[in-house]
């Protein structure tokens, strides 16, 4: 995307009352960002926005110097990553309501795509602490990239012990990427930014309002494949992670605490509701399909997707088929299926169920689009 188009991107983020639907309903309208942000006030309210997000529209573009804007987020050393962007989070893509425009400080990379979310209680206990540090490091070590909310207790020590285990971590922030919160974690955001990313929804220079932390949850969530809630009380931020999780579609685990802990309330009851209960980080990566994360990157490195895979992904689902139905039904080679198959089974993309019977992984979490 040219950085013509990026400034527009930016412009309608910092307009009050524009959020993913009423832009996705100016874009659908007038076909491009720039023509959007560029139409008169008779044509926007043809578009449907409302008086209120039009005359926050109309006075942004009056005050807002784009090219200032571009500025600023070149020397914060941050770019943004668009609905636009064919390297936008793939994961957070598929999600209800994610956000247009994302800030991003480091890099995500495509193996990103395997992350766990790893979130609880600000006041973590010892416990707490040691079973975030046991999931944390099986699994950066497994190569699963861990996703936190750099928040003080249990997303402070996964993002560390990821760090330390020599993985990669993402922090979603409720303020801006240039605004470090906790202060307290100025060198823990510098060496993520090394070594993996910090990114926000929120434009440059947001304070980290309360009212910031319970939308930007959804992103926790909808960048992982799965949630793990280390410790967390009955009213835990963590749980409306787990929430938004939940709704996403994307799997919940818990670590069981101790009944009289108040810190654990909240995470004994997700398992009894339903979220699976975690003793090890062994029950993550074979629930996620996890365990061959290493070799699946290595492998989508090097080959890429091609029509074959195409035309066997459109004939396979959650229910189990054969081989050899599959050989009849796309009338190719048997070699050929057979080996694209065990191809497309170290990428994470299908599993084998047993006797030569294949299933769609779409317990992975993500979607394969091959043009």
């Amino acid at each position: 995307m040219s950085e013509r188009d990026v400034r527009y991107w930016i412009g309608f983020n910092k307009v009050s009352g524009i959020g993913a639907a009423r832009l996705q309903a100016l874009l659908d309208y007038f076909g491009d960002i720039r023509t959007a942000w560029r139409a008169p006030a008779h044509d926007l309210r043809q578009a449907g926005l409302d008086r209120r997000s039009l005359n926050n529209l109309l006075k942004a573009r009056d005050k807002l110097d784009l090219d200032a804007q571009l500025g600023r987020l070149a020397k914060a050393g941050a770019h943004v990553l668009t609905w636009d962007d064919s390297d936008y989070p793939p994961n957070l893509r598929q999600v209800f309501n994610a956000p247009p425009v994302l800030y991003v400080r480091g890099r995500i990379e495509t193996r990103d795509e395997w992350a766990v979310a790893i979130v609880g209680t600000r006041r973590a206990s010892v416990y707490g602490k040691e079973a975030t540090r046991m999931m944390a490091s099986g699994l950066a070590l497994a190569g699963v990239t861990i996703v936190s909310g750099m928040a003080r207790g249990i997303d402070t020590v996964a993002h560390r012990t990821c760090l330390d285990a020599g993985g990669r971590t993402i922090a979603v922030l409720g303020c801006g990427v240039d605004v470090v919160y906790p202060h307290e974690n100025a060198r823990l955001v510098t060496e993520i930014v090394e070594r993996g990313a910090v990114v926000s929804e929120y434009a440059l220079g947001t304070r980290p309002e309360a009212s910031n932390f319970p939308p930007r949850n959804r992103i926790i969530s909808g960048l992982a494949l799965g949630t793990v809630v280390a410790e967390a009380g009955m009213s835990s931020g963590a749980r409306i992670t787990a929430d938004f999780a939940a709704e996403q579609g994307r799997d919940v685990f818990a670590v069981p605490g101790n009944i009289f802990n108040r810190g654990s309330q909240g995470t004994n009851q997700l398992i009894q509701q339903g979220a699976k209960l975690v003793c090890n980080v062994t029950d993550i990566l074979e629930e996620l399909n996890l365990t061959m994360v290493s070799e699946q990157a290595q492998v989508r490195a090097v080959i890429p997707e091609n029509k074959t895979e195409a035309i066997l992904l459109d004939r396979l689902s959650a229910e189990p088929v054969h081989v050899d139905e599959l050989r009849r039904a796309v009338q190719l080679p048997i070699a050929q299926v057979s080996s694209t198959l065990a191809l497309m089974e170290l990428k994470g993309m299908v599993r084998q169920v047993g006797g030569m019977n294949y299933v769609m992984a779409r317990e992975s979490g993500i979607d394969y689009i091959i043009e």
